[in-house]
């Protein structure tokens, strides 16, 4: 797949432009637009979560909007809504911000459960409906959606059924000595976002979305996958496991992965870089687990541990190579 290494390094190089020492983060970003998914970013103030955003957007050609989420948003606060036009004597639909390509959705854990809802069938149908007709959004179309873990008064929590439509979950961190200091010598004069150009295409971003799906996976590793899933519904410390979307997320990402590092097919290594990421936010960990500070993270990382990584002759006793033949 060097077609999509060269699209996705040329990406991930101009996000780390501005992104100084996020480079896990930015591939993470990349996989889950190649993947055609969305994006929720879990992390404290001032880490670069709306820099990431603005940065794929402006790296891709995108048109990108901000939603700043407060507890009195409306729903057509997000989708828009239909004005009577006085001239015309008709109504006439008044796009929100939501109808844009690349769609920031800042603390979305603010806004009310009822416009929470309504980022649901933007996000899974690529459309909106406002009285009754429907509107396409257009392409590409991707939510990154940020909210605060440590400020919890005056939010509400996301519902399952709105976490599993992230197709990952990350967190930026904080960044190392060395790596501040060259972000504040990038920032003495200008910041480099004001510099940031576009340098791919969205056509390009088109093929190499269609070319990661021919991205090879053994049956060994489809086989992990299940597995991996599988364990995350009947371990001891979880209330819910992930759903078949998860092993979804799985396949689909681990084939991004793939194909960002040059390779037609799938690794194992591939599937347990993106598991945390993809699973854990899926999850709900048990009432006593929870009371001994257990998370969901602990419990993926647990399962990744103890199931044994398939080799290239585990499937019957019999030879089978990751690459296809």
């Amino acid at each position: 797949m060097p077609q999509v290494q060269a699209f996705a390094e040329c990406v991930i190089e101009n996000v780390e432009r501005v992104m100084v020492g996020k480079r896990a983060a930015v591939e993470l970003a990349v996989v889950s637009l190649l993947s055609q998914g969305h994006l929720l970013i879990e992390d404290v103030p001032g880490v670069g979560k709306t820099m990431l955003a603005r940065s794929l957007a402006r790296s891709i050609g995108c048109s990108f909007s901000r939603i700043q989420c407060t507890p009195d948003m409306l729903p057509s606060d997000i989708t828009g809504a239909s004005i009577f036009d006085q001239v015309t004597r008709q109504f006439e639909f008044r796009p929100g911000p939501v109808v844009d390509q690349i769609v920031l959705v800042d603390e979305i854990n603010r806004a009310t459960p009822k416009t929470q809802a309504a980022l649901l069938e933007a996000m899974e149908e690529r459309q909106i409906t406002i009285d009754d007709v429907t509107h396409p959004l257009p392409y590409p179309f991707m939510v990154l959606a940020t909210q605060n873990p440590i400020e919890y008064r005056g939010t509400f929590p996301l519902p399952e059924a709105q976490l599993d439509r992230f197709l990952l979950l990350i967190q930026l961190g904080y960044l190392e000595i060395e790596d501040e200091i060259s972000a504040l010598e990038r920032l003495q004069f200008h910041h480099p976002f004001d510099e940031l150009e576009q340098v791919v295409s969205v056509e390009e971003l088109s093929q190499a979305q269609d070319a990661i799906k021919k991205v090879y996976v053994a049956p060994a590793v489809k086989r992990y996958i299940a597995e991996l899933t599988h364990r995350t519904r009947f371990h001891s410390d979880v209330y819910l496991g992930a759903s078949l979307r998860g092993s979804m997320a799985l396949y689909r990402t681990g084939q991004a992965r793939a194909a960002i590092l040059g390779r037609d097919f799938v690794l194992p290594d591939d599937i347990k870089v993106v598991a945390l990421p993809a699973l854990a936010h899926r999850m709900i960990v048990s009432p006593q687990a929870r009371l001994r500070d257990q998370s969901t993270r602990d419990v993926v990382l647990e399962i990744l541990e103890k199931l044994p990584v398939p080799d290239s002759r585990s499937s019957g006793g019999e030879g089978l190579p990751w690459a296809p033949s």
